[in-house]
């Protein structure tokens, strides 16, 4: 019996972030760019370059707690954004994982009250809601299985995390400055459909055409290739067939896509990554955790649409890839009373061929 494919939410940009939310209403929001929240308790992340030692740039930011966990759950990726960083591969990326106990948020919620004049449904009264129009959902509610049976993660309600990873109100005012010395990107909302509902409304001329462009200049027939066997008994054609496989990946990569080329974002959490481009030996061969010894698994990829998005608003500053895919513990493991974010995986892809996505 074929595997049954995991469900794939997908990230696209939305309203620019005005001002500088606080408490739940920053931390619980996805977004691109700006500075990084801090959960209740936990520092936020301020990694460095391992080439050029400079501050790096927040890429995004995604709240994603797991289903059954009492936690809270934030993931940070940053980027350098130095021209001169560019070629440094995972050496001017990082990536970390926060998490907090939902009671120790809410004890901090009560402790604000009478400062910010909100209880803790004030904030997330009006919302937009990404989930079921019959039962509306606390944003505290958990959005795939974590726990003691991770076995049941087959069974993760998407629907809960259509509802959870939405948009969350504001606070308006003026928008800080960014800390001293550290780059920042233009921030955005990410707001968060499902892949199978998106795609049953979309044509796929574009991406047609963009792949007839393609074969054109690179005089290779795609739907041939894709016929061909890569477990094939003649040795010459396994050796042509090897040889055009990172034309066949690109090819499934942009047909996948097709229907959606704005996502900047595809989570699916311990489901499977789109690769660009052939996969090599960091991807079977994946550090474990460096805090519980336990594998990581893939949770979500960053896409090729968001590269044209990061702008900055003084500075020239930009980042370049393919495509990023994030692995994170698969216990997603915290130990009790730490306060500072951990370090996860990530795998950079190069684009090849950035023509088509521009």
């Amino acid at each position: 019996m074929a595997a049954v494919r995991k469900p794939v939410l997908l990230g696209l940009r939305d309203a620019a972030v005005h001002g500088r939310p606080t408490g739940p209403s920053a931390w619980t929001a996805s977004k691109l760019g700006g500075v990084p929240d801090a959960l209740p308790a936990v520092a936020a992340p301020r990694p460095v370059c391992e080439l050029c030692r400079q501050p790096l740039a927040l890429v995004v930011q995604v709240y994603c707690p797991l289903e059954g966990s009492p936690f809270h759950r934030l993931l940070h990726v940053f980027a350098c954004p130095r021209p001169e960083c560019g070629s440094g591969g995972a050496r001017s990326w990082k990536v970390f994982r926060s998490q907090c106990l939902q009671m120790r948020e809410k004890e901090t919620q009560d402790a604000q009250k009478q400062e910010n004049g909100l209880t803790a449904e004030d904030w997330c009264e009006g919302a937009d809601d990404w989930g079921s129009d019959s039962e509306e959902a606390s944003p505290l509610q958990p959005v795939s299985e974590f726990g003691n049976d991770l076995s049941n993660a087959k069974d993760r309600d998407w629907t809960s995390q259509l509802q959870d990873l939405r948009l969350q109100d504001t606070v308006p005012g003026v928008a800080p400055p960014a800390p001293p010395g550290v780059p920042q990107f233009l921030p955005y909302y990410i707001c968060v459909v499902d892949e199978d509902d998106y795609t049953d409304f979309i044509s796929l001329d574009h991406a047609q055409s963009l792949l007839r462009e393609y074969q054109q200049r690179e005089g290779v027939d795609m739907e041939q290739l894709l016929s061909q066997s890569l477990s094939s008994d003649g040795d010459e054609k396994y050796e042509k067939t090897v040889i055009k496989s990172g034309d066949k990946m690109f090819y499934k990569f942009m047909k996948r896509i097709a229907a959606c080329q704005e996502q900047i974002l595809r989570y699916s959490w311990s489901g499977e990554p789109l690769f660009l481009t052939c996969p090599t030996s960091e991807v079977t061969e994946l550090p474990a955790c460096s805090y519980c010894g336990a594998r990581r698994i893939f949770e979500f990829q960053l896409m090729p649409a968001l590269v044209s998005m990061l702008r900055s608003a003084n500075l020239d500053l930009s980042v370049e890839f393919g495509t990023i895919l994030i692995y994170t513990c698969e216990k997603s493991c915290w130990p009790q009373n730490d306060q500072a974010p951990m370090e996860e995986f990530c795998i950079i892809q190069e684009d090849p061929d950035e023509l088509l996505f521009k």
